[in-house]
């Protein structure tokens, strides 16, 4: 495929993984994240998208290690919505830069709190509508849906989450068939969750949300990019199984551990606090209290132990 953007790109590959970070809370989880890639045998390297809010030591911690960035500017709605309550949407409208960067022929942008467990090269390869539709075909990007049951019953979260409206409930009787396939993207509420998209970048669908981003609808979003997304294009994507965005509270007990399988998930997604990062004084001490509930937190812990390993013998040894 033939890319004329005239944009100069920062890799030799046209196809990249790419990860927006805005501090260096989440920036353990995107070293880890890279180091995943790498481990599993991926052949596209990942790109951190820095908006002007990241700091130096940030910037230090990724060229030490080698790791491709790029900046891109912070995004936000014209009009601004209160997220007192997750405060982490603030940063979230920037992943919806992934849609500009034309000079790529594909991008898959992940979440800086996600670990890839399995190879998952092959969502390079998803097709998707040529650029040239402008976003008004009906594979516009891949995505898995969010899951909308709520587990944690937040008061703040819409009155329509709860779990018969969730893509993933319509799948408890066929399990076998989740971990190959999306649920319809129109099921129930019809929303994609924003942590793992596949794109074909498009100056066009760009402008969409951009000027979708700039009318009084965001008013309403109450999960930022996601609730964009899902509207501007509502039914007009892809839908992925779950394995490639496996939300770790998927895997608990009466949420969705009906289809969850560890050995299928490719990609799990730490939503929610505490992050696996969080939960010890230092990440180089190891000593870390895993709960009961997440033990998926511990394979995020021997990841990063074995990456920490192996950053020291390169002689790179900073707190993150």
């Amino acid at each position: 495929m033939a890319h004329n953007s005239g944009v100069p790109r920062i890799t030799d590959a046209t196809k990249v993984w790419t990860t927006l970070v805005t501090n260096t809370a989440y920036l353990s989880g995107l070293l880890t994240l890279e180091y995943s890639l790498r481990k599993v045998g991926s052949k596209y390297p990942l790109v951190a998208l820095y908006t002007d809010t990241f700091p130096a030591e940030g910037h230090a911690a990724l060229d030490a290690r080698g790791i491709l960035k790029q900046r891109v500017p912070y995004l936000l709605p014209s009009i601004p919505k209160d997220y007192a309550n997750d405060v982490r949407f603030y940063d979230c409208w920037s992943k919806l830069t992934s849609f500009s960067l034309v000079e790529y022929e594909r991008v898959v942008q992940l979440d800086s709190d996600m670990m890839v467990l399995r190879n998952m090269d092959e969502l390079m390869e998803i097709e998707l509508d040529p650029p040239a539709m402008a976003g008004a075909g009906n594979r516009v990007f891949a995505s898995s849906h969010a899951c909308v049951c709520n587990p944690l019953q937040k008061p703040h979260y819409p009155q329509d989450w709860i779990p018969s409206n969730c893509a993933f409930t319509s799948q408890h009787e066929t399990p076998n068939v989740a971990q190959t396939e999306g649920a319809s993207p129109t099921f129930g509420l019809g929303m994609n969750n924003g942590g793992l998209l596949v794109v074909n970048p498009s100056q066009e669908t760009y402008d969409r949300i951009v000027s979708q981003l700039g009318s009084t609808a965001t008013s309403n979003y109450e999960f930022a990019d996601q609730s964009l997304l899902s509207d501007v294009f509502f039914g007009r994507w892809v839908a992925l199984p779950y394995v490639y965005n496996a939300l770790k509270t998927m895997r608990w007990e009466g949420v969705h551990d009906a289809i969850w399988r560890d050995e299928s998930v490719k990609n799990i997604h730490y939503i929610l606090s505490p992050k696996p990062w969080d939960e010890s004084e230092d990440i180089r001490t190891g000593r870390v209290a895993r709960p009961i509930r997440d033990a998926s937190h511990s394979w995020w812990w021997e990841t990063t132990e074995e990456r920490v390993k192996e950053e020291r013998a390169r002689g790179v040894d900073d707190r993150f």
